[in-house]
């Protein structure tokens, strides 16, 4: 799914990213189980959820979930601590040095607003963050963001607009911004 595209639920497309969404559910819930030391039974699965062997110097704290798996791309050094998800169809990229902290969820896809289109379709756009960034615990990052290299992303802030390179942001940005 591109940037702000919409896929019918009612199609080819989306029967085969469901699909797709249980076989990783299945093997996310194996990797969960593993004990902690088991670093060998954790980097194949990893293997098979991401559809390729994590980068150099990854590390991934289990639990861990994400729907798609294939669409995150994660480069070498990157950190991620325990119970993050990353729903990636629409892409999710995290630049070297990236640490993101316990809890933090990243949504590339979602629903129309309009009542009508509800059901119909689903919206998505990728996530894109740079390198050496912080994400803090609890924060949840939005279709279309882009962070920027060493940005530092607060625990529970809610990010929907891109964050400037080297800069900090806090908060949550829930405001009515139209009625229906």
């Amino acid at each position: 799914m591109s940037s702000d595209r919409l896929m019918p639920i009612h199609s080819a497309e989306f029967q085969a990213m469901a699909e797709r969404v249980l076989r990783v559910t299945e093997l996310t819930s194996r990797l969960n189980v593993l004990p902690f030391e088991d670093e060998a039974g954790k980097a194949e699965l990893l293997e098979q959820i991401l559809g390729k062997p994590l980068p150099s110097r990854v590390t991934i704290y289990p639990p861990f979930y994400t729907d798609h798996g294939l669409h995150l791309d994660l480069a070498e050094r990157v950190f991620i601590n325990q119970n993050c998800t990353f729903l990636d169809y629409a892409g999710i990229r995290l630049g070297e040095r990236v640490m993101v902290g316990p809890k933090v969820t990243f949504i590339t896809s979602g629903h129309p607003v309009d009542p009508e289109e509800r059901r119909l379709y689903l919206t998505g756009a990728p996530i894109d963050v740079a390198e050496n960034v912080w994400i803090g615990a609890g924060a949840t990052i939005l279709p279309g963001v882009s962070i920027g290299r060493d940005a530092v992303v607060a625990a529970g802030a809610v990010v929907a607009d891109d964050v400037p390179p080297a800069s900090l942001v806090t908060g949550s940005k829930a405001s009515v911004h139209r009625r229906w």
